[in-house]
């Protein structure tokens, strides 16, 4: 197997376009959790507070290309762009049949999903319909529209795992390049905040209601008095490449991936399990051949809802006992759906190159429930080599990888 590491990055997010940006926020403390008021038209949502993205000109990608993207998609054309620059890739590197993509959402645009309903349903009149706009729905729309927007030539793939889809993106690039298929791929997850989203799980009892009027004081992952998640926005790309080939080229070298695993828990459709956790948690560590005492810093899910928070961690609990700093960037960034596990790993990057650990913001009063970790509720300056990341999803798809400093 060939050895992968991460030589590139690009973000769009709540709190930064650039991962220094993101980065200085969160060190800050900051929230970008702000009270949704064009939402209050829609009769039966409870929560009324998101995370939006700094949505950049559009306007700088090709009309040609950009009239097949919906939000979430330019969030990840950017993004890609930023980590082809950041990596330092030519455009024949780029253009390679070598080069490969995998980017995933939850589903399609959600704006534009509904706009095609809208424009079909009030006559039952398809021709309505504008013929691009098939291209912002489908569920690959990130992966597809950031490889014709960078002229991708080698394997495109649009994992579609809700929370996971980020991360199982990352895992697909892993494999890809250590089995030798790929020499790199631009890897993550994109999405777009719209009140449909937030609607989906406002209906499963998973959302913030309580802090409309306080949106800063929500979500609060691990805390005592947290009532669910936050939905926000963004995209989060990494060029994964292989080691000896970003050596040739005297690429920076940000971390070296040691381990991926995913897998479905079998239990239960929306609820999370800790045995799965444990078993895909073990798994990773298996496969980069380390045991849970070498990891440093654990970059947990945690999402603020009621029960998800303490599976989790009970499965930390249970693998790493109470010595290992965790810490959820949730409080900051909301919950950006099937960006999270790309988005937070470059925050996790930043983390490792500036040895700090950034605390679970809003985390006040530790629940009872979750106790048994070493939640990080300050800054703490500490040297980080290897992490974890996880990252989990309704259906019971649970995803973990673990990254280690070259």
């Amino acid at each position: 197997m060939k050895r992968v590491v991460i030589t590139g990055i690009g973000i769009v997010s709540p709190l930064g376009n650039e991962p220094d940006d993101l980065m200085d926020a969160l060190i800050a403390g900051k929230s970008a959790v702000r009270k949704m008021d064009e939402w209050s038209k829609y009769n039966g949502l409870h929560s009324l507070v998101g995370a939006p993205a700094l949505l950049e000109n559009e306007k700088l990608i090709p009309r040609q290309n950009r009239r097949s993207m919906g939000r979430l998609s330019v969030f990840a054309a950017q993004a890609a762009k930023k980590a082809v620059e950041n990596a330092g890739l030519s455009e024949d590197e780029i253009a390679s049949d070598r080069t490969g993509c995998a980017v995933g959402s939850t589903m399609g645009s959600a704006a534009s999903i509904t706009e095609t309903f809208e424009l079909i349903l009030p006559e039952n009149d398809i021709s309505q319909l504008p013929s691009t706009k098939f291209f912002q729905c489908v569920s690959h729309t990130a992966a597809m529209n950031v490889s014709q927007y960078l002229g991708i030539s080698g394997i495109v793939l649009g994992p579609s795992a809700a929370c996971a889809s980020g991360l199982q993106a990352l895992g697909a690039g892993f494999d890809l390049i250590r089995m030798g298929r790929q020499d790199r791929v631009l890897c993550g997850g994109a999405e777009e905040l719209h009140p449909t989203v937030t609607g989906s799980f406002d209906v499963l009892f998973a959302t913030s209601s309580k802090h409309n009027d306080s949106p800063e004081t929500t979500p609060r992952p691990f805390d005592r008095d947290r009532d669910g998640l936050v939905v926000g926005e963004g995209a989060g790309i990494l060029v994964l490449e292989e080691l000896e080939s970003a050596k040739a080229r005297g690429a920076k070298i940000y971390a070296e991936i040691l381990g991926f695993n995913t897998c479905g828990s079998g239990a239960h459709i929306s609820q999370s399990n800790a045995d799965a956790m444990i078993r895909c948690i073990n798994q990773t560590l298996k496969e980069s051949g380390i045991g849970a005492d070498k990891i440093d810093y654990i970059s947990a899910h945690a999402t603020a809802t009621v029960h998800g928070d303490v599976e989790e961690a009970k499965a930390l609990a249970a693998i790493f006992g109470n010595e290992i700093p965790v810490s959820s960037l949730k409080g900051h960034i909301g919950h950006t759906l099937g960006a999270s596990g790309a988005i937070e790993l470059i925050a996790v990057l930043k983390m490792m190159e500036r040895n700090v650990i950034v605390p679970t913001r809003n985390l006040e009063n530790i629940d009872p429930a979750c106790e048994g970790v070493r939640h990080v509720i300050q800054p703490l300056e500490k040297r980080v080599d290897t992490v974890i990341k996880n990252s989990f999803a309704f259906g019971g798809i649970n995803a973990a990888l673990v990254c280690r400093k070259v």
